[in-house]
Formats: structure tokens, C-alpha cells, sequence
């Protein structure tokens, strides 16, 4: 009695095909440039020239102006305006992080993330917290509180309102892509 011949090797995956571009999520929020490269970094320079991408880039100029025009300030002595940096810094500091996934297409080597109702989430919490912070940042600037911080509290106050529109613009267009993948 002989024994068997041993089993043959497993079939090995042609690396090039396992870094293939043409990988497509049902996930992304965007749809994947298929032209992209497959090196470890993609950029997409599309996105900025996208409305959610121009929209994305004013949040974070627009956003930028709200928390520095109130961290110049005394706004430590007033919760109201504590609430408000909260607000801008927090979703600044996101909004960065989901430009840097959507520029460099991390989100079509993620796919099992819900990209479309993150998306929607993000969007649809930063339009209602920045709403509330920008309501609360505009009844709180009154020339009686502080007199030398009243301009910057002001103009603060107008980016906030600006920001939310921003952001509501992108819950919209995030709304309308969550909307076609789950009629699909």
C-alpha cells in the first residue's frame, strides 16, 4: 500500500489583479474613478471640481473662520461661545479627515463601510449642530457683553449661518445618493 499524492498547492492570486482600480463599492458616497491608479496613494483631483467636494472645501475655509475668530477672543468666559468653538472645531477636524478619505479614494478600499449613510449622518448631524450653534452664537452677540470681542463674535455668527448652508447642501446631495443605492 502506497499513500495518496499529496494534495496540490492552493492557486496563487496574480498580485496585479488583487490591487486592480476597477474594484467598485456599492458603498461610496462618490462614485470610484475607475482610471485611478493602484499604487498604495490614489488622488482623486475630480472631487474638488464635484459640488459635495466644493461644498466640503468651503466647510473647512468657512469653519476655520468660526472657531479663530472666536478663539481670538474671551469666549472662555461665556459657555455660549465654549459650545460654539465645540461645535466648529469638532466637525473642522472631521470634515478634514473625510476630505483626506474622499481625495486619496480610501473609501473604495474600505467597502464594507456604508459610505452613503455615513455620509448622511455626518452631514445631517453637522447641519443640525452647527444650525443650533449658529442660533445660539447669533443671540448671544450683544455690544453689553464684551464691547471689544462684539466684531469678531458677530462676524463669527454670520460664517456659522454660512457653514450650516454649506453643510446642509451637502446633507442633500448625501441624501440623494443614500437615496439611489438603497432604491437599487
Amino acid at each position: 500500500p502506497s499513500s495518496p499524492p499529496p494534495p496540490p498547492p492552493p492557486p496563487q492570486e496574480d498580485p496585479e489583479r488583487a490591487r486592480s482600480p476597477t474594484v467598485t463599492t456599492t458603498a461610496s458616497s462618490f462614485p470610484a474613478n475607475l482610471s485611478a491608479p493602484s499604487g498604495p496613494l490614489a488622488y482623486d483631483r475630480e472631487f474638488l471640481r464635484t459640488a459635495p467636494g466644493l461644498l466640503m472645501g468651503a466647510e473647512i475655509i468657512l469653519g476655520l473662520l468660526v472657531w479663530t475668530l472666536i478663539a481670538g477672543t474671551e469666549y472662555f468666559l461665556y459657555p455660549v461661545f465654549g459650545w460654539v468653538m465645540f461645535v466648529a472645531v469638532f466637525y473642522w477636524v472631521l470634515t478634514l479627515f473625510f476630505l483626506i478619505i474622499y481625495m486619496t479614494m480610501t473609501y473604495t478600499r474600505i467597502p464594507h463601510v456604508p459610505w452613503t449613510t455615513v455620509g448622511l449622518c455626518f452631514n445631517g448631524s453637522a447641519f443640525l449642530l452647527y444650525f443650533i450653534a449658529a442660533i445660539v452664537d447669533a443671540c448671544a452677540v450683544t455690544k453689553e457683553l464684551d464691547s471689544h470681542n462684539y466684531n469678531s463674535w458677530a462676524a463669527s455668527s454670520f460664517f456659522a449661518f454660512v457653514v450650516t448652508v454649506c453643510y446642509g447642501g451637502n446633507a442633500y446631495f448625501s441624501f440623494v445618493s443614500w437615496r439611489s443605492r438603497t432604491l437599487q
